[in-house]
């Protein structure tokens, strides 16, 4: 039977996806995090494992993204108290971005009881918005 992650191999993926470093570890591909990750979990899971979980999948597509950036020419700051000061905004901003994923992670919870509650399946709950036609003046839908 395959192996599962677990929420807690998850956390430890996306931590050494967030700190690759592509001097010391080299490309950042699927199949470098999965040799990477396999002492530290115990066991070497599958590219498509991998990006099968979404925080796994954004924590890789951050990386990258911002890998092109810098290979790009991303301005550097003049000095290091500048550069002290950026790292400073960018934690608080961090910290700010992790509180207010928490509360959507709560209120999320919430919702998922209560659709439970109700009979509510996920297809339901991934159903369309309905269309609305900007034409009418009556505020009918189609």
């Amino acid at each position: 039977m395959a192996k599962r992650l677990t929420r807690k191999d998850i956390e430890a993926i996306v931590s050494l996806i967030l700190g690759w470093s592509e001097a010391d570890s080299g490309k950042l591909t699927w199949d470098a995090i999965a040799e990477a990750i396999a002492p530290i979990i115990g066991w070497q899971p599958t590219r498509q494992a991998l990006n099968a979980h979404e925080q796994i999948k954004s924590a890789y597509q951050s990386v990258k993204k911002g890998h092109k950036q810098k290979v790009q020419g991303e301005k550097r700051p003049s000095s290091l108290k500048v550069a002290g000061e950026r790292i400073a905004r960018l934690e608080r901003e961090v910290q700010m971005l992790k509180d207010i994923n928490a509360k959507y992670k709560q209120m999320f919870a919430i919702w998922q009881y209560n659709a439970y509650k109700r009979g509510l399946t996920e297809q339901d709950l991934n159903e369309r918005l309905p269309l609305i036609d900007r034409d009418r003046t009556d505020g009918e839908m189609r």
